[in-house]
């Protein structure tokens, strides 16, 4: 297929806003870079109860911000913000939460890990999961780990770890374009290199800044593609984009988990590039992926639809 004519436009439009390349900048700069984004999206809806709390981390504090839509809500959503483990912070995913808090009636977790490289591998993996193991002894309910990007590998990572440690497992994993692998030869890695908005290249530049050293790669826990086995994890949503070049790992990973019996559905956006989801009020191509992912949050956290 074609990109999609909603998204063409979009990425016409950051094409002519210029500047340099995310490679060429410091992790500092590239910081930044969010805040454009979170422009376009706009403020989200109001939020009955929006507070800042800090969770005891394995480092110290670890910032978060929680979303309840109404009193009680049945269940919570510890949500993992994307950036490559490098950028991104409660303030530019705040939107995208907050709609997330508003379709599907639980109540939302945003989880503020601490970065790379100032903080490399595990330490965001360490905060996540160390988030919620805290939201499932604070909060009534099932709970559900989901993230986009360099988030849904931390929520493909708590999964992971619950289970190697004997942890309150979530009842499902939302994986948004997740990071599966640091590989480089997959199809979608070569056909979608350049040119729509998350490049090659910017992926080696994020692997290189989270990892402490070469060996880190081939770790599960930086890259959950290489654990030996993915029997026993909770239900998973897969979301991946056609023109993304991550698309084929998070597939990939989807198929691991559904081969070791793990109920997993996999839905890719066609036309669409990394970065849609939340983005739905601009390329209506994004709709379906988005009201899918809301559905499977208000089944997995036992949300009473009319």
């Amino acid at each position: 297929m074609a990109v999609d004519a909603q998204a063409q436009k979009l990425l016409d439009m950051m094409a002519e806003a210029g500047g340099p390349p995310l490679t060429e900048m410091s992790p500092e700069e590239a910081r930044g870079l969010p805040a454009i984004l979170a422009e376009l999206t706009g403020a989200g809806p109001e939020i009955a109860t929006v507070r800042d709390v800090e969770i005891p981390g394995p480092a110290g504090a670890i910032p978060a911000r929680v979303y309840e839509p109404v009193a009680e809500p049945p269940g919570t959503v510890v949500y993992f913000h994307g950036g490559g483990w490098v950028i991104g912070d409660l303030d530019t995913w705040d939107a995208a939460v907050r709609n997330l808090a508003k379709e599907s009636g639980a109540r939302v977790v945003s989880v503020d890990y601490r970065l790379a490289p100032e903080h490399r591998f595990p330490a965001a993996a360490d905060d996540a999961s160390a988030a919620t193991q805290w939201a499932a002894k604070e909060f009534d309910g099932p709970i559900v780990v989901a993230g986009d990007s360099a988030g849904g590998n931390l929520a493909a990572v708590v999964a992971l770890v619950a289970r190697e440690e004997g942890l309150r497992a979530p009842r499902l994993q939302l994986l948004v374009y997740p990071v599966t692998d640091r590989e480089t030869e997959s199809p979608s890695m070569i056909e979608n290199a350049t040119g729509y908005f998350l490049e090659a290249e910017r992926m080696d530049w994020f692997w290189d800044l989270y990892a402490a050293s070469a060996a880190d790669h081939g770790d599960w826990r930086y890259s959950p593609m290489r654990v030996a086995d993915c029997a026993g994890l909770p239900r998973a949503l897969v979301i991946t984009a056609e023109f993304d070049p991550l698309r084929d790992q998070g597939e990939a990973y989807g198929e691991r988990l559904r081969a070791a019996g793990v109920e997993t559905e996999i839905l890719r956006a066609d036309g669409l590039f990394h970065g849609f989801f939340g983005m739905h009020a601009f390329m209506s191509a994004a709709q379906p992926s988005w009201d899918t992912s809301v559905s499977a949050l208000q089944d997995a956290c036992g949300v009473e639809t009319k």
